[in-house]
């Protein structure tokens, strides 16, 4: 197996697979992965021919947060080396959580801390029955700063006053009802047919659609359904129905054939 702490695998479909390559310390982040999956997922948000990316992970875990040797490190930082340290981890999922194309984890085993917040960065999440969840920051005196918004997007402020402050390990049946993860299965085999049922779904569908989805569910969460909002909306649906993938789309289902995206 190859040494590099991350690997990339390309298919020749345009699938993209990110493989967090730490089994031995449980795929767990220091200063080398977080760097190398900031770049990774920057490249893969502009490379074309990506049309769906999926983040999985080699061994046991899938990720147990923090690298036990980069915390002693850190324990000797500044306040300012500590920020740079942050930033990196922040550059990182956001480079994820702004991929314009599907992206999908696989969790096949334990997801604690920043790789829970890996997790619930990704727009859909798959995870075997046997998976654990935890936000342990507490217990350490730290706090789940920087995953913070993709935890709160995925499973809303009530629960994370729960889980926040209690760091207490939670099941995949739980994560299912919180909606961190969208679907559980019982074992690893299963995760790759549940894998590839979604990918199937995902490429039958217009790419710079999905890509417009994405920001559109950006652009209005959160936000008051005011007349901004009404008159936003219908402009992005008007500039979408002009697009050439748009009349592509329809013509092909009056016409009823597969759209030229849809690989034979």
């Amino acid at each position: 197996m190859s040494e590099e702490s991350a690997v990339l695998h390309f298919s020749t479909d345009g699938i993209a697979t990110v493989t967090l390559n730490r089994p031995d310390v449980h795929n767990a982040f220091d200063e080398e992965l977080i760097e190398r999956l900031g770049d990774m997922f920057e490249d893969l948000a502009h490379q074309e021919g990506v049309r769906a990316v999926v983040v999985a992970a080699a061994g046991k875990s899938y990720c147990a947060g923090a690298d036990l040797n980069w915390m002693k490190r850190a324990a000797h930082f500044t306040e300012e080396d500590n920020r740079e340290d942050a930033l990196l981890m922040g550059r990182m999922l956001k480079n994820l959580h702004a991929i314009p194309k599907p992206t999908i984890a696989l969790v096949q085993g334990a997801a604690y801390g920043g790789g829970l917040g890996l997790v619930a960065a990704c727009d859909i999440a798959i995870g075997v029955q046997e998976a654990k969840f935890c936000l342990s920051e507490v217990k350490l005196g730290l706090i789940p700063a920087v995953i913070s918004p993709y935890v709160v997007e995925a499973i809303g402020v009530r629960a994370c006053r729960r889980y926040f402050l209690t760091a207490e390990i939670f099941d995949a049946e739980e994560a299912y009802g919180l909606g961190l993860l969208h679907e559980v299965v019982p074992n690893v085999h299963d995760l790759a047919e549940a894998r590839d049922r979604i990918l199937e779904r995902v490429m039958a569908n217009a790419p710079e659609a999905m890509a417009d989805s994405k920001d559109l569910i950006y652009t209005v969460a959160g936000r008051p359904i005011d007349q901004d909002v009404v008159s936003e909306t219908a402009d992005r649906i008007a500039t979408r129905r002009a697009s050439d993938e748009a009349k592509e789309g329809i013509t092909a289902f009056f016409e009823k054939r597969k759209a030229n995206w849809i690989q034979s």
